[in-house]
């Protein structure tokens, strides 16, 4: 894939990523961060398999430490957000 296409995916990822977080309503907020979590697993994997050049191996370290923070965080944000609707006492 050469640098144009592989640009034109990654803007066109962007804008349809921003249309649907921004459609998404507060009520569906938690189960959308938990698809979210899924996805970047999905990235941690595509990561370690792409790692085979220089460069690969620099992109695919900083996919891996993004997507792991990105999980991570919404693993923690969503025990939060649950553990508001607990009954307390």
């Amino acid at each position: 894939m050469d640098l144009i296409t592989a640009l034109t995916v990654f803007v066109l990822a962007i804008c349809v990523g921003v249309e649907i977080i921004t459609k998404v309503t507060s009520s569906l907020l938690t189960p959308f961060m938990s698809g979210s979590n899924a996805i970047s697993w999905i990235t941690l994997v595509g990561a370690l398999l792409v790692g085979d050049t220089p460069v690969g191996r620099v992109l695919a370290f900083l996919a891996i430490v993004f997507a792991t923070v990105n999980v991570v965080g919404g693993f923690l944000v969503t025990h939060r957000m649950l553990e508001m609707f607990k009954k307390k006492g």
